[in-house]
C-alpha cells in the first residue's frame, strides 16, 4: 500500500534548466516549422506578399483577442500554483486550477463571439482590408480553445513540468504547418489561385491545429493527474478561500500581464492599422498591401526567431522566482536572473548584428520569389536585443509579483511607436522603414523602464554592464571574421550558397569566441546536463573560469 502511494505521488518535476532546455527545443522546432509555413505561403504562386497582408492582418486582430484570453493566463496560473506547491499546499494548487478553467473558458467564449460577430466591422473599418472578413470568422473559435489550453499550460508550468507546454505547442505548430499546405493546395484546386480563399484556407489550418493542441493537453492532464500529489504536505493546513477570492486573485495577476501582452500585440496591430492606411493614398492600394505584407510576414517572422529561444527563460523564470521568493531564497534568485540575462545577451547580440549585416542575403536565400525588404529587415534587426532583454526582465518582475511595471513600460513604448509610425511612414524614401524605427523605439523604452525598476526595487547582485562586455566582444569578433570571409568569397561563390557558408562560419566563430573569452563560470556550466564533465573538459583546455 505504501509503495502504491509513493508511486502515485511521484510527479515528474523538472529542474529550472531542464525546463528551459525543454522549452528551447520546443521553440526552435516551432520556429523552424513556422518558417517552413511562411516560406511556403510567401513563395506560393497566388499568395505572396498580398496573401500575407490578408492573413497577417487578420491574425494580428486574432492575436490581440488571444492576449486577453490567454497570454497572461499561463504566467498568472504558474505563479499562483508554484507558490502553493512551494509550501506544500497541493489542494490549494488544484483548486486554483479548477476555478481558472471555468473562469477563462467563459472569457475565451466571449472573445470568440466578439471576433465572429464583429468580423465585418473589423475588416472594413479597422484594417481597411474587406477581404479579411472570412479569415477573421474562421479564426474566431481559436480564442476559446487557446484560453482553455493556456490554463493547462500554466498549471503544469507552476508545477515546474514544462514538458506539457513544450509538447502541446510543438504539436500545434506541426499540424498548423502540415494542414496549411494541405488546405491551401485544396483551395488552389477549388478556386484557381484565388488569394482570398487561399488566405482563408491558411487560417482554417490554424484553428484546426489549436483544437488538436487543446485536446492533447486534456489527454495529457488526464494521464498525469494520477501522479500529481493531491493531499497537502504534513503540517500544511487546507487553504480556506472563497471562489470569488481566488477568481479575484487570478484576475488581479492575469489582467496586467494580459494587458502587457495586448500591448505587445497592439505593437504589431499599430502597423496593420497604419501602414496600408497611410501608404494607400501615396503608393496605391496594391503596393501598400505588398509593403505591409513584407513587414508583417517576412520581417516580423525573421526577427521573432531569436525570441523563441529566449522565451524559454522568461517562461521558466516566473515559477522559479515565485517559488524561491516564497522560500526567501535570495541566492537562488540571483543565480537564476544572472544566468538568464547572460544567455539572453548571447542570443540577442549575435542575432541582431548578423541579421543587420546580411539582411538582403537572408531574404534572397529564404524568399527567392519575393526577396524585397532588405532595408526594413536590417533596421528591424535592432528590435531583437531590446525585446529579448525586456522579455527576460519581465519574467523576473512577474515572478516577484510586479505585473504593473512591464505593462506601463510597454504601453509607453507602443504610444511612441504609434506617433513615430504616423510621422515617418508618409516620408518619401522611408515608408515602411518608419514602422521598423517605431518598433525599435518601443522595445528600447520598454527595456529601459523594466531594468531601472528592477535595479531600484530589488536587492539583486548583478550588473548588466559587466555581464554584457564579453558577449559584445564575442559578437564583434564574429562580425569582423564572417564579414571578411563574405567579401573575400563573394566574387567566386553563388550568393545563396555563400550566405549559408557565412552564417555557418559566423555561428562557429561566435561559439569559439564564447569559449576563448571564458564567459561562463564554473557554477553556470555545472547547471547544464552533464555539467561537471563539460567543466572538466573545458578546464583542461583553459576555456572556462
Amino acid at each position: 500500500m505504501r509503495e502504491k502511494t509513493e508511486k502515485k505521488n511521484k510527479f515528474r518535476k523538472e529542474t529550472f534548466l531542464q525546463g528551459v532546455l525543454v522549452l528551447i527545443f520546443s521553440q526552435v522546432l516551432i520556429k523552424i516549422l513556422g518558417l517552413v509555413q511562411t516560406l511556403y505561403l510567401t513563395n506560393r504562386k497566388g499568395f505572396g506578399d498580398t496573401g500575407n497582408a490578408l492573413y497577417m492582418g487578420s491574425y494580428q486582430i486574432y492575436a490581440l483577442l488571444l492576449s486577453i484570453s490567454s497570454i497572461g493566463i499561463p504566467n498568472a496560473i504558474s505563479k499562483l500554483i508554484s507558490e502553493r506547491v512551494a509550501i506544500g499546499d497541493n489542494e490549494g494548487a488544484h483548486r486554483v486550477f479548477k476555478i481558472a478553467i471555468l473562469t477563462f473558458g467563459l472569457i475565451g467564449m466571449c472573445g470568440t463571439l466578439f471576433l465572429f460577430l464583429g468580423a465585418s466591422y473589423i475588416s472594413n473599418v479597422w484594417l481597411e482590408i474587406p477581404e479579411s472578413k472570412i479569415t477573421l470568422m474562421i479564426l474566431s473559435p481559436g480564442v476559446f480553445f487557446v484560453a482553455v489550453s493556456s490554463v493547462f499550460r500554466g498549471y503544469f508550468n507552476g508545477r515546474e513540468q514544462m514538458r506539457a507546454t513544450a509538447n502541446s505547442q510543438s504539436f500545434e505548430q506541426f499540424w498548423k504547418t502540415i494542414l496549411t499546405i494541405i488546405f491551401v493546395e485544396i483551395a488552389v484546386i477549388i478556386s484557381s489561385l484565388n488569394t482570398v480563399y487561399m488566405a482563408a484556407a491558411a487560417t482554417a489550418a490554424t484553428t484546426t491545429a489549436i483544437l488538436f493542441s487543446t485536446y492533447y493537453l486534456y489527454r495529457y492532464y488526464i494521464k498525469e493527474k494520477k501522479l500529481i500529489p493531491v493531499k497537502n504536505a504534513p503540517g500544511v493546513k487546507k487553504e480556506n478561500r472563497t471562489f470569488k477570492s481566488i477568481v479575484k486573485t487570478i484576475l488581479w495577476i492575469a489582467i496586467p500581464i494580459s494587458f502587457a501582452s495586448i500591448l505587445s500585440s497592439f505593437n504589431k496591430l499599430v502597423d496593420s492599422m497604419t501602414v496600408v492606411r497611410i501608404l494607400k493614398p501615396i503608393l496605391g492600394e496594391e503596393t501598400a498591401k505588398i509593403k505591409y505584407g513584407i513587414l508583417s510576414a517576412k520581417v516580423d517572422v525573421l526577427t521573432s526567431l531569436p525570441l523563441a529561444l529566449n522565451i524559454a527563460f522568461a517562461t521558466a523564470l516566473v515559477p522559479a522566482i515565485s517559488a524561491a521568493n516564497a522560500k526567501k531564497d535570495q541566492d537562488t534568485i540571483n543565480k537564476r536572473i544572472s544566468f538568464s540575462l547572460l544567455i539572453s545577451l548571447l542570443i540577442g547580440l549575435p542575432c541582431t548584428i548578423g541579421m543587420f549585416l546580411y539582411a538582403k542575403e537572408i531574404l534572397l536565400l529564404l524568399f527567392p520569389q519575393a526577396s524585397d525588404g532588405g532595408v526594413v529587415l536590417a533596421v528591424s534587426a535592432f528590435t531583437i536585443i531590446f525585446t529579448i532583454l525586456a522579455q527576460t526582465l519581465q519574467g523576473v518582475l512577474h515572478g516577484f509579483g510586479d505585473v504593473k511595471t512591464p505593462t506601463i513600460a510597454l504601453g509607453l513604448g507602443v504610444i511612441i511607436k504609434a506617433i513615430l509610425n504616423i510621422i515617418l511612414i508618409p516620408i518619401a524614401g522611408i515608408y515602411e522603414v518608419g514602422a521598423a524605427i517605431g518598433s525599435i523605439a518601443c522595445h528600447l523604452i520598454s527595456f529601459l523602464i523594466v531594468y531601472t525598476k528592477l535595479r531600484k526595487t530589488t536587492k539583486l547582485n548583478f550588473s548588466l554592464t559587466r555581464l554584457s562586455i564579453r558577449p559584445i566582444m564575442a559578437t564583434m569578433i564574429m562580425s569582423i571574421i564572417s564579414y571578411g570571409v563574405f567579401w573575400l568569397l563573394k566574387p567566386y561563390i553563388a550568393i545563396r550558397l555563400l550566405t549559408i557558408i557565412t552564417i555557418f562560419i559566423a555561428v562557429i566563430v561566435f561559439l569559439i569566441s564564447v569559449l576563448i573569452l571564458r564567459i561562463f563560470s564554473k557554477e553556470e556550466i555545472e547547471m547544464l546536463p552533464r555539467g561537471e564533465s563539460i567543466y572538466r573538459l573545458l578546464k583542461k583546455f583553459n576555456l572556462c573560469k
